[in-house]
């Protein structure tokens, strides 16, 4: 053996496993997972009082460093906080992704697979992510669906799915927004590919009309597999009504269908008040993106974890929140690699460990919840080498939570004042 991971408490969601047991790695591999395992190795991990689980997925990031206004290092934001694998949601297009897997993806220790935007050149510098006014979708012309179909055909190693911006700013104040939204739902169809929709400020209704059935929503136009991300914001196009606080039947239809949603937490996604009312209706993400970037991985999202620590305070039961991050994301995008501690499988492991604290966690508006355990990353390994893990310097930030003070204004969901 190369590793013998000693008596952790192993969370393995995909095998039905809650128990106090050993895991051993051979070769880059998964070689057995018991109970006091009988093998000589030449390492031993204790992780007596931890949580062992499969290596951890983010299943929404931004990481094309450098090229994108967004990009994070996935091997310092994500490998050194527990994360072995993550998804880039849509930062190259069809015109930008060679660049995406020779310098990102060839090179990084983190395991990178990526959703192809719509728009040719991703977001390379549009709207939110780049500063300026306007947003990558402000043409027809840069809605390739043609050249979106035929890099994914080319690439399918590498990208697992479409992406797409549904939000009046980016899409010449709304005009383009249906046809964005048609033609990405076209492209990841005939490709048999998920799609992920960001759907923040949409002239396109979370909640359709019933009386209108043949006008475009939502969630209501996604097929099962698609994403819903940004799941728990407090913009207009909430998941939640704002005047009965119930959250919108087409949402829950959709959900019932197989659409999944992503907490996408990102820099203004995550809102505390909205997340708790979808809470007390158990609606629970599906997968645990943070939309990590370079606009909030010093707060409000931090890392994985942190989200994590954030639906554990909203009463999301730990195996649950273990799959959402694990084997829910590895079967969303066809990972069949990882994503479970079976004999055989890359030897991705992540070692975590709850604390108690004390702290005024902020959401990405400036609302705090006072938070009494934190998830945190102990020990990763990626194809069976383990890696250095860091915490953040500051959590939380005080800075972020003025940031987010700043949109507060802006929500129609939203702590009373």
């Amino acid at each position: 053996m190369d590793t013998l991971i000693r008596n952790g408490r192993v969370i393995d969601p995909q095998n039905d496993i809650d128990d106090i047991l050993d895991v051993a790695i051979k070769d880059g591999k998964i070689f057995a997972v018991g109970r006091n395992l009988q093998l000589n190795s030449k390492s031993t991990y204790d992780a007596s009082g931890l949580i062992v689980t499969p290596g951890l997925i983010d299943a929404h990031v931004h990481c094309y460093q450098y090229a994108t206004p967004l990009g994070i290092n996935p091997d310092d934001a994500c490998l050194a906080r527990g994360v072995t694998t993550v998804i880039d949601a849509g930062s190259s297009g069809a015109s930008t992704f060679l660049g995406l897997r020779k310098f990102i993806v060839d090179k990084s220790k983190t395991r990178v697979r990526c959703l192809l935007h719509i728009a040719l050149h991703g977001l390379a510098a549009a709207g939110c992510s780049g500063g300026a006014l306007g947003g990558e979708s402000d043409t027809l012309a840069i809605l390739d669906e043609e050249e979106c179909v035929k890099c994914i055909q080319a690439n399918r190693d590498v990208i697992v799915g479409v992406k797409v911006r549904l939000s009046a700013s980016v899409c010449d104040n709304g005009r383009l927004e249906a046809e964005a939204f048609r033609r990405a739902l076209s492209a990841a169809k005939r490709c048999a590919v998920p799609l992920m929709v960001h759907h923040v400020e949409s002239t396109i209704p979370t909640q359709t009309d019933r009386a209108s059935p043949s006008s475009l929503g939502c969630p209501k136009d996604l097929q099962a597999g698609d994403i819903y991300t940004h799941t728990y914001n407090g913009w207009r196009c909430s998941i939640v009504d704002p005047e009965t606080k119930e959250i919108h039947s087409d949402v829950i239809e959709a959900k019932a269908r197989g659409v999944l949603f992503d907490s996408g937490h990102g820099a203004g996604a995550f809102n505390w008040t909205v997340a708790e009312i979808a809470a007390k209706q158990n609606f629970w993400p599906n997968l645990m993106g943070s939309d990590l970037h370079t606009e909030n991985q010093e707060g409000p999202a931090y890392d994985i974890p942190t989200v994590m620590t954030k639906f554990l305070h909203l009463g999301m039961p730990l195996n649950e929140i273990v799959r959402s991050v694990t084997s829910s994301p590895a079967r969303a995008y066809s990972l069949n690699s990882i994503g479970s501690l079976s004999e055989g499988m890359d030897a991705d492991v992540s070692v975590l460990r709850i604390d108690e604290c004390d702290v005024n966690l902020e959401d990405t508006v400036g609302q705090k919840r006072n938070v009494k355990k934190r998830i945190l990353p102990v020990a990763v390994w990626r194809d069976g080498k383990e890696h250095q893990v860091v915490l953040p310097t500051i959590w939380p930030n005080t800075n972020a939570i003025k940031r987010g003070l700043m949109i507060n204004k802006h929500q129609i969901v939203k702590d009373k004042e």
